[in-house]
């Protein structure tokens, strides 16, 4: 059992070939308001983020032929990429985990949009679901 459980639901990513083309239905169509946008480049990964509630959907365009958004989008089209849910101490939980037998996609967090770091679990242990773990007890949400 966990010590500690997830304390939001942070944000969705969605995979999308184009930000440009596809914010306007986000704002102008949903009425949601755009936070802001950022490159990731360790993750090759242009990103923007919209405020609905408490949480966020983040829309994530490839930056090149690299990376995780750009094989879902070869492989799946767009669409939902992952759940993102808000953790602290990130490095812990992937350690208790796996000591539950949970698969991770890799071994230790790393820097992720809006100055988080993260996590993944693998799809193959979550019902087919990309779990992020997202860390941002470092920095003012």
């Amino acid at each position: 059992m966990l010590k500690q459980r997830p304390h939001k639901l942070d944000h969705i990513g969605i995979a999308v070939r184009s930000i440009e083309q596809n914010l306007p239905f986000y704002t102008d169509v949903l009425g949601l308001e755009l936070l802001g946008m950022e490159t990731v480049e360790a993750q090759y990964v242009k990103v923007a983020f919209l405020a609905i509630g408490e949480s966020k959907i983040e829309l994530l365009e490839p930056i090149g032929r690299e990376g995780a958004i750009f094989t879902f989008l070869e492989k799946k089209g767009e669409g939902i990429h992952h759940v993102a849910l808000g953790v602290t101490s990130v490095e812990e939980r992937l350690k208790e985990i796996r000591n539950e037998g949970i698969r991770t996609l890799q071994e230790h967090a790393s820097p992720g949009a809006g100055g988080a770091l993260v996590a993944f679990l693998h799809p193959g242990d979550s019902g087919r679901v990309l779990v992020e773990l997202c860390d941002k007890s470092n920095k003012e949400d």
